[in-house]
């Protein structure tokens, strides 16, 4: 486990200090009764520890992103943060307003119509009535959902909960913005527009917390990173390296419960997308001038050429590319992202346009290996479309070197 900066913030948004959190399991109700009976005289339950000695602070400002399996105690350690939650142990101490969305609807009243339950959560997080009644046009505008403002939340579908959800949560100007997976409930034009308020909410000095299984989303979002894992911090660091220590724990336990993710037909590849700002509309993979889907390559000579056609708004900012090569064990091998490499992908008048990626003297060794294909917005943060395990690459090679790439390497008589 990685140890925390000695140096302590001066004035941190949260600072928690051995929080820990303790649940009471009963095996039958008549346990419960009888507890609340006899007392500590004897234990009728066992003990579940969902968060232990949890000690860290974030900075006023900072993004922090929390990964870990399920179970881990994301969900606990984010309620404690809240106030939703009491802890059995430690402190969080909590500085300025504090916005959340934990689970799905939380604070909502489905017998309430969306208009009286936007005043409800309004009120709850802060807001007077008159500063309810100046926001509530925005917050009706942003979750796209005027059609049926005044109708009984309960008949929501749950993109439509998370929609009024974080137009509120998100319009009452938080200190410290919590959100906990809720996002990957919204549809793909959602999710864009959410994205983007987050990166204004950062832009503009605000502390988020952010829970998400996205591991490519707590890079590119957070300044920081926690790693739980059956409810104690094992790391605390710099998200580049929380992920690939988070990553390798992943990878090694799906090596050995002997897990492989596998190809799909190529065919079948291409996903239908809920997006209407840009779409896939064909790939095609080529290796040596030669196209199709499933081929051959000798390590370090083929060239690999990948070409993505696409359509997207024109009126809509550009998307961007993203690539990934994967080995047939599930393991990521190597990626490529138009943004990260500064390249802006033409289009023609109408939006259309083809983004062409090629490796030269493919670096891959032997195996097989498909490819993922991501279209994303312009900042490489929200995907539109994408195809997963496309084609088939099999890659032979004349010597014996061991791994998945070839790296550019020379000896050196000393």
């Amino acid at each position: 486990m990685d140890r925390l900066p000695e140096k302590r913030l001066a004035t941190p948004a949260v600072s928690a200090a051995g929080l820990s959190k303790c649940y009471h399991l009963y095996e039958r109700p008549l346990h419960r009764l009888l507890q609340l009976v006899r007392g500590e005289r004897r234990r009728y339950y066992r003990e579940f520890w969902a968060l232990r000695d949890a000690t860290f602070e974030v900075a006023p400002g900072e993004v922090l992103g929390i990964v870990g399996r399920n179970g881990a105690g994301k969900s606990t350690l984010l309620q404690l943060v809240c106030g939703t939650l009491a802890a059995t142990g430690g402190t969080i101490d909590v500085n300025g307003r504090v916005a959340a969305l934990l689970e799905l609807g939380a604070g909502f009243n489905p017998e309430f119509t969306g208009r009286e339950n936007v005043h409800l959560a309004a009120s709850i997080l802060g807001l007077t009535k008159s500063e309810v009644a100046a926001r509530f046009e925005e917050i009706v505008e942003f979750s796209g959902i005027r059609d049926f403002i005044d109708q009984p939340v309960k008949f929501y579908s749950s993109g439509m909960y998370v929609r009024l959800a974080f137009s509120v949560a998100t319009s009452v100007d938080p200190d410290v913005l919590v959100i906990d997976e809720a996002l990957s409930v919204g549809d793909g034009e959602f999710a864009r527009k959410s994205f983007d308020r987050i990166m204004t909410l950062k832009e503009a000095g605000k502390t988020i917390l952010f829970c998400s299984h996205s591991l490519y989303h707590i890079d590119a979002i957070c300044t920081r990173a926690l790693w739980l894992k059956d409810g104690r911090i094992e790391m605390f660091d710099a998200p580049s390296r929380v992920i690939a220590a988070y990553s390798a724990f992943i990878d090694s336990g799906r090596a050995h419960d002997g897990r492989a993710v596998a190809a799909s037909t190529p065919g079948d590849a291409i996903r239908p997308t809920t997006s209407q700002s840009a779409r896939i509309t064909g790939i095609e993979v080529s290796v040596d001038g030669v196209a199709g889907t499933r081929h051959t390559l000798r390590s370090g000579e083929s060239t690999l050429r990948i070409s993505v056609r696409y359509a997207s708004d024109p009126v809509a900012p550009g998307p961007s590319l993203g690539v990934g090569v994967v080995h047939s064990s599930g393991l990521l091998v190597s990626s490529a992202g138009s943004v990260n490499d500064g390249v802006t992908l033409s289009r023609d008048a109408a939006g259309n346009g083809t983004a062409t990626l090629v490796f030269p003297c493919c670096a891959l060794l032997k195996g097989e290996y498909t490819l993922n294909l991501l279209l994303f917005c312009e900042r490489g943060l929200h995907v539109y479309d994408y195809a997963v395990n496309y084609g088939v690459l099999e890659v032979t090679q004349r010597g014996l070197e061991q791994g998945f790439v070839s790296l550019p390497h020379q000896w050196q008589d000393d």
